[in-house]
């Protein structure tokens, strides 16, 4: 069947939603098919509300029913399907950001998508690369084709997604109306209309895979004890549990880090970045450079931050302050109290073991490899993905093409204490973004894990300050 895209303002419900000590009223319009021909239509689906006031023509803050920014929330994570969520509690039960989101008086909408693992009635896997962000460009097509059928602005509308949701947030900024995506929406029989957003926030993006096993080593390399959370099935209960995982990697390990952070200069060297006082981003061959110096300005910055609101740095004496001044960090004293997380390669696994090999497999196979190295390094007998099905996940690709209509506006956060992927990754975002006018807020909260959505009155006063420019 194909579904009628469409959107039909009298088909909702009004809910009332209460939180902190806050009442909300809103319309409810949910699991709305954003293409006709979904393969997953159980994810391939988002859910609208707008507060119940724009339809009485009363407003909330600056913002009536046409001024209002649209927040448009995916809820992927690890690259796996998400699902549409509600406004209300969040699964530890606080507060969630669609909630919040509306009672600051935006459109919230939250999207589903398909994700790696996911199989269609024929058992082939419908969720590979670049189905995740396919189905986040087609549900902007939706909205933008029904915009005289929705509240909000869809000049305005702002992304917001956290770890893969967050990679995934940058690729739908970036990469608004380019062509490389048309064949795989028309496929779906997404709607006739654009793709472009205005604002992208991204938490802690997992992106630039292809070159995210260099970064890790660059920043890791030389720390071989790793630490991390394992998720185990009780044998009795038969709920998954976390468990510590420690150990240290092994000699063959140890060597592909080695080599793998030689790599990393030459990736680096090669984008001919800048930063904002024009000088050259760029390392030698030992992993030392202008481009190390910026991500340690980066992380001096968070520290600053941090003290001026109050954290005390006496007990860091690899820090060095003067006068209430940042002035320096020793950051392999910095990476070693982060401590390591992943194995090496951290995302590219020779055995085929990670969610990043099963977002890059196809229809009949589950996991392949995505780097050249891990390819000749391989221990499961893997093939390659296809160089376009590489090139499409990842927004530094697209930085700079003039094919693309990318987002005025780019809020990156990546967690001080966060060991999912390497700082360098959000910084080269960052910096190459900014090469090319856009606007980009960058910071590193200090003591902030792999995280996202914890600081929604700045993000929320982002938004408000770019809709006011």
């Amino acid at each position: 069947m194909e579904y009628d895209l469409e959107f039909n303002p009298d088909r909702y419900r009004v809910e009332t939603a209460e939180a902190e000590g806050k009442r909300l009223v809103y319309r409810a319009y949910e699991d709305l098919v954003y293409v006709k021909r979904p393969s997953a239509p159980e994810y391939q689906k988002m859910n609208i509300y707008i507060p119940e006031a724009y339809w009485e023509g009363g407003s909330i803050g600056a913002y009536d029913r046409n001024t209002a920014p649209v927040f448009l929330a995916n809820t992927v994570g690890g690259y796996m399907p998400g699902k549409p969520e509600k406004p209300g509690n969040n699964h530890l039960g606080r507060t969630n950001t669609l909630f919040r989101a509306l009672l600051h008086g935006y459109v919230a909408v939250s999207v589903g998508a398909r994700g790696r693992g996911l199989t269609g009635e024929d058992g082939s896997f419908i969720g590979c690369a670049p189905a995740c962000i396919v189905d986040l460009k087609a549900a902007v097509r939706y909205l933008k084709y029904n915009r005289d059928r929705i509240c909000g602005s869809m000049s305005h509308i702002i992304s917001n997604g956290t770890s893969a949701g967050g990679a995934l947030s940058a690729l739908l900024g970036v990469t608004g109306n380019h062509p490389d995506y048309e064949s795989f929406l028309e496929e779906a029989g997404a709607a006739c209309a654009e793709d472009d957003i205005f604002a992208a926030s991204c938490y802690c993006p997992i992106t630039n895979l292809e070159h995210g096993d260099m970064a890790y080593e660059w920043e890791f390399n030389g720390y071989d004890n790793y630490q991390r959370m394992h998720g185990i099935r009780d044998e009795k209960t038969g709920e998954k549990k976390m468990v510590p995982l420690t150990g240290i990697q092994s000699a063959e390990q140890r060597k592909m880090s080695d080599e793998l952070k030689i790599l990393f200069h030459a990736y680096v060297n090669g984008l001919h970045l800048k930063d904002e006082k024009g000088n050259c981003l760029k390392l030698e061959e030992d992993g030392n450079g202008s481009f190390k110096e910026y991500v340690k300005a980066r992380v001096m910055e968070s520290i600053q931050k941090a003290m001026e609101e109050g954290t005390d740095f006496s007990g860091f004496p690899w820090i060095t302050v003067r006068k209430g001044k940042a002035v320096d960090v020793d950051f392999e004293q910095y990476v070693a109290y982060r401590t390591r997380m992943k194995t090496t390669p951290a995302f590219d696994e020779v055995a085929l073991t990670t969610p990043e090999n099963e977002l890059f497999g196809n229809k009949t196979t589950a996991s392949r490899h995505f780097t050249r190295f891990s390819l000749e390094h391989s221990k499961a007998g893997g093939t390659m993905a296809e160089e376009g099905q590489i090139r499409r996940m990842n927004p530094m690709n697209y930085i700079g093409d003039k094919t693309c209509d990318t987002a005025p506006y780019f809020r990156i956060r990546h967690g001080a204490s966060d060991r999912d992927t390497s700082l360098a990754v959000s910084a080269l975002l960052a910096a190459a973004l900014r090469e090319q006018g856009i606007q980009v807020d960058y910071h590193l909260p200090w003591g902030l894990p792999h995280a996202g959505d914890y600081d929604l009155p700045e993000l929320f006063s982002w938004i408000d300050g770019i809709c006011r420019d």
